[in-house]
């Protein structure tokens, strides 16, 4: 009990600090003020723990996280400084996104209920699944070094205690997961989390914790007010399900992989994995929460922490859930120095590259393989060092694929794959 205690908090802890960025970043983008912050904050812990929990009896029913889609990141801070234009003011603009997430979470539901995530999953071979997680671990490097070196946490500039404090994390958490005894290599991400987390505070580094008001607080339905159901929103947002349909099945295959290394059967549920991605998506949109997908980290964490268990996560899921309606623990959570999050979980993403290698040997043409591997990678990485503002005419439907090298990465594999295979 012990042991799945320890393993839970491990969860929760992951859950967050991948996760509590994103809407501390979104708040930034509109302009909101502490209150609001900390209400979207909470809208979004409160969704993931209920998404994972779903998830986990009626979807996929793997431990895998569900952390807020990038895509839908991605929407926020295009329309943030769009949508004054488009729709006159900061608050119908966040109506109207709440409206494309809603919108999205039914097309998710019609895809799964006619069976076409089944079709769209046979698209995922191993070297589409092996360029995806190259991908997602070149998207991600940038945040990870950025973060860990403090650029943006107190200045604009490296800063250089930040960094030496980040790359001796590193260190900690690879000796601990590396030399550790079996029962201290589960925990290595909490314990690194605990000491830079001291760290900072020893060093005057850590942010002062927010004071909220009132012990228990209920996450608000429809905060941003009633959704507004937009012509070009919609559009964007069928682009968006579709491209996280792509998401939610490679991270499904990447996790199914993992498991099967602990004995664990492998078993592709990815028409109830869908339909329950949609049911997330209409709460976060009922609940002005940004709209959530599985995360392929989950895959990094398990290989790495050996906790594959559905029960540990479980009741991480819940934790999460019971620390979004106490806004004391909100708040506590939310001061989590951001640099310590990224090098406390940095070997985690840093494996799933030798995940993708594995796929890749799965390829019987491997000269083949390598031909889609290179046209993929090119054109993935290339997307992105092309800066958002050349996309400032374009279109936010066709700006979510061509400014998303991870997404048009993937969708090249998909497409260079179907062509060159063989009859």
């Amino acid at each position: 009990m012990v042991q799945h205690t320890f393993s839970a908090i491990q969860w929760m802890v992951f859950i967050i600090a991948s996760s509590i960025v994103t809407p501390i970043a979104v708040a930034a983008s509109f302009g909101m003020d502490p209150v609001e912050t900390a209400g979207l904050i909470q809208r979004t812990l409160f969704i993931l723990g209920v998404s994972c929990i779903l998830q986990v009896f009626f979807g996929h029913r793997l431990p895998i996280n569900e952390g807020p889609a990038g895509l839908w990141w991605g929407v926020f801070v295009i329309y943030a400084s769009l949508g004054p234009t488009l729709f006159s003011s900061t608050e119908v603009t966040l109506q109207v996104i709440q409206g494309g997430i809603i919108a999205s979470g039914c097309l998710f539901l019609l895809l799964s209920a006619f069976g076409w995530i089944d079709k769209i999953s046979s698209l995922f071979s191993p070297v589409v699944t092996g360029v995806y997680l190259l991908l997602l671990v070149a998207q991600l490097s940038g945040s990870f070094l950025n973060g860990m070196l403090g650029v943006g946490y107190r200045k604009n500039s490296v800063d250089v205690t930040i960094t030496l404090i980040s790359f001796l994390l590193v260190l900690l958490t690879l000796l601990l997961l590396k030399k550790g005894p079996k029962k201290i290599k589960q925990y290595a991400i909490l314990i690194s989390l605990c000491i830079g987390w001291i760290l900072y505070a020893l060093f005057g580094l850590a942010k002062p914790i927010e004071k909220p008001e009132g012990i228990v607080a209920l996450p608000e339905i429809l905060a941003f007010g009633p959704p507004i159901f937009d012509a070009g929103m919609i559009m964007t947002a069928v682009f968006i399900t579709l491209l996280l349909l792509v998401n939610l099945i490679a991270s499904v295959q990447v996790v199914n992989q993992v498991m099967t290394r602990f004995g664990q059967q492998n078993v592709h549920r990815y028409r109830e994995a869908g339909f329950m991605t949609g049911v997330n998506q209409l709460l976060a949109g009922v609940f002005s929460a940004i709209g959530c997908v599985p995360i392929s980290g989950a895959a990094g964490f398990i290989g790495t922490t050996t906790i594959y268990k559905r029960l540990p996560f479980l009741f991480g899921s819940i934790l999460v859930i019971l620390i979004s309606l106490f806004p004391v623990v909100t708040a506590f959570f939310a001061a989590l120095p951001t640099p310590v999050g990224y090098a406390a979980i940095f070997s985690i993403f840093a494996s799933m590259i030798g995940l993708a290698f594995e796929e890749f040997d799965k390829m019987p043409d491997q000269k083949r393989a390598r031909y889609i591997i290179g046209i993929a990678l090119f054109t993935g990485i290339g997307a992105m060092f092309v800066s958002s503002e050349s996309f400032a005419n374009i279109p936010p439907m066709i700006t979510s694929l061509l400014n998303n090298g991870l997404v048009l990465g993937t969708v090249v594999a998909i497409i260079i794959d179907q062509l060159t295979k063989s009859n």
